[in-house]
């Protein structure tokens, strides 16, 4: 019995695995394949369009010259333009075309990415509802914290009249409020006759202040969130977990999507912020092999959660490819943006330079964050 049930396991930690580098792999193919097709509009020539990295699988040459293929390496992709890199003589090589449509080309990728994130996140909402945070508290021995308090298992839509997406959505409403401060939440809460969407008061149990977008444990202290401890009766999580809301309308619904996709982006940016000032350090980061481990976690517990993280990796793919980061798509918008008001290129090895020396740093960048997720 021991034998199996650890096969079993075993087995479903490989499928977990499996299943979250297809949606990296899909999400990477879509966002080649936004390069592709803007680059066909614009009579781009295109050498090949591949799906992963290494010895290809598969190979299939179109009349017009073009390769697909799909190589072994699921992580990654790229669609290759004839003279991307360096000048060359065919007038519909990539820095022979107008400066405009190389920017549409490059934005074309982030485009599509978000696009398919938007349509995951309009399905998952629709389909299964939104998730919002559902919280557990933990009674006071002052009666006036009981009196101004969430209860067990509502769940909050709203704060201070801002609609609740994220965790990170709630500390920015609570920043700055202090113990004994009156809070107005917009909830879910379960009756007699089932759930009803009310507003209650909240009197914080502790100050609002958070050191960075980690700190969640300033906020549920503030709201008196329950905790749960382990067997070893120290370590502790704080009791909120994520539920279905299914109680908005068709266009509250379509016009939530879009928010929530926003909210999804604007975290990247608060996240960088906090890193360029400090506030937060790098082992709050995750690479690729933490990327992958906590996808498939997450993708592996419902259709619902697979949409949502699904989603969030299209959002985060999009934005972060469109920051001026040489080897980036939006370091390259630069470069084609400065050429296209000089009405001249800087010089192209110069450019190639920077993009590889980019590129490289990246790839550092990126072992670096997993490394530190082991100490």
């Amino acid at each position: 019995m021991y034998n199996l049930l650890s096969f079993s396991s075993v087995m479903s930690t490989i499928g977990s695995v499996l299943l979250a580098i297809l949606i990296l792999l899909a999400m990477i193919t879509v966002h080649e394949f936004g390069h592709y097709i803007a680059g066909k509009i614009f009579r781009f020539k295109i050498n090949e369009f591949a799906i992963g990295f290494g010895p290809a699988l598969f190979k299939h040459k179109k009349k017009n010259g073009e390769l697909i293929s799909v190589r072994c390496l699921p992580l990654g992709g790229y669609c290759a333009f004839e003279g991307e890199d360096a000048d060359a003589p065919d007038p519909n090589a990539f820095n022979n075309k107008k400066s405009w449509q190389r920017i549409i080309v490059l934005i074309a990728g982030a485009f599509m990415n978000y696009l398919l994130a938007l349509l995951l996140i309009i399905i998952s909402f629709f389909a299964c509802g939104q998730l919002l945070l559902m919280t557990f508290v933990e009674p006071s021995s002052d009666p006036a914290y009981n009196e101004y308090s969430l209860r067990d298992r509502d769940v909050i839509i709203a704060c201070e009249g801002k609609d609740i997406y994220l965790t990170t959505d709630l500390m920015e409403v609570l920043e700055g409020k202090k113990q004994g401060d009156l809070v107005t939440f917009t909830v879910s809460r379960e009756g007699e006759a089932g759930r009803a969407v009310q507003q209650v008061q909240v009197m914080l149990r502790a100050d609002a202040d958070f050191a960075d977008l980690t700190d969640s444990q300033a906020l549920w202290e503030s709201l008196g969130i329950q905790k749960q401890y382990a067997e070893d009766g120290e370590s502790f999580t704080y009791r909120v977990y994520s539920a279905s809301f299914k109680g908005f309308g068709f266009f509250q619904t379509i016009g939530r999507s879009f928010t929530y996709s926003f909210r999804i982006g604007g975290t990247i940016f608060k996240v960088l912020g906090q890193l360029l000032t400090g506030d937060l350090g790098l082992s709050a980061f995750g690479g690729p092999v933490s990327t992958i481990r906590l996808t498939s976690e997450i993708a592996s517990r419902s259709l619902q959660q697979f949409l949502e993280i699904s989603a969030y990796i299209g959002v985060n793919l999009a934005v972060f490819n469109l920051l001026p980061i040489p080897a980036l798509d939006g370091s390259k918008m630069v470069f084609t943006a400065i050429e296209w008001v000089r009405g001249k290129p800087i010089n192209r090895k110069a450019e190639a330079i920077i993009h590889a020396v980019g590129f490289v740093l990246l790839l550092a960048f990126a072992v670096l964050v997993d490394v530190l997720q082991l100490f």
